[in-house]
């Protein structure tokens, strides 16, 4: 497979990234090295990866093997949700990058606002990640799993919006009011779960839009999100499915496919993770 030429997006920051990359979220240890270097081998150079997915110091030894110069990869991490006091959070972002074997990480992230702990204020934890970009350890911060009266609140309380929130979207949750919001501030939409744990994948639209495109049907449905403009980084340890994810830059898709993905959106019945206003897992 010839690498495919992957578009970038700017970030609010003026720094580019790579609209598909590879997700590590439930990739164990012992398979993460070997699936994080086979994604890059495929010419991939978006890696996502979190401290609460317990496999940074893997996906960095993956980077480092690989002999790709750490420049031309775009790296994010995320802050995990019991470290979200000031201190705790210098400290695993301290961590992270020495587990990850960098100086710096391209994005890092709140990974869930976590409204109903540490007394609401998930707006000092925002206050500490701006520490890590104004030093210049993090090139770029952001946030995930944030509604838009989450991000609402940040940027009346600190005047400094977000560059990108990370949220779940796939044709069942196409979570179109915040990514609106987006849109009007210059937010860049990351979508977790495209293929929304597989759920989508049999729903007869799709496969009826797979056939007709020659394509399968998770290629169909991440070309859609591509289409969309979001950034996607679709996750898996098959070899064959990691290059089944990335081969999506060789098709359009016609406009009755468009429609009938869009139909299927069934808002909060769609969600298939946790709801960012009652999350609150440590």
């Amino acid at each position: 497979m010839t690498a495919p030429s992957i578009p970038t997006l700017e970030l609010s920051t003026g720094y580019q990234i790579p609209q598909f990359g590879f997700g590590t979220y439930k990739i164990a240890p012992e398979d993460c090295v070997d699936a994080v270097r086979y994604a890059l081998d495929l010419g991939i150079r978006h890696i996502d990866t979190a401290q609460m997915y317990h496999n940074e110091a893997e996906v960095g030894r993956a980077i480092e093997e690989s002999g790709i110069p750490r420049q031309e990869i775009f790296l994010t991490s995320k802050l995990n949700n019991d470290k979200h006091l000031p201190r705790d959070a210098r400290d695993s972002f301290r961590q992270s990058l020495e587990d990850l074997r960098t100086d710096y990480v391209d994005l890092f992230l709140i990974h869930w606002p976590l409204p109903t702990r540490y007394d609401g204020d998930f707006v000092q934890t925002w206050r500490t990640l701006l520490e890590f970009q104004y030093d210049e350890k993090a090139r770029t911060v952001g946030v995930s799993n944030f509604q838009i009266h989450h991000l609402e609140r940040l940027i009346s309380e600190t005047g400094v919006t977000p560059a990108v929130n990370q949220v779940e979207i796939h044709p069942q949750f196409a979570n179109n009011e915040v990514r609106k919001f987006h849109r009007e501030h210059g937010i860049l939409t990351e979508a977790w779960s495209p293929l929304a744990r597989g759920r989508v994948l049999g729903e007869e639209k799709v496969v009826a839009a797979a056939k007709r495109l020659g394509k399968t049907p998770a290629q169909v449905v991440l070309r859609w999100g591509i289409e969309r403009g979001d950034v996607l980084f679709p996750k898996s340890v098959n070899p064959d499915r990691i290059k089944e994810n990335l081969d999506i830059f060789d098709f359009q898709l016609d406009e009755r496919s468009k429609v009938d993905l869009d139909s299927l959106d069934k808002g909060e019945d769609g969600r298939t993770g946790s709801h960012p206003d009652t999350m609150d897992i440590l």
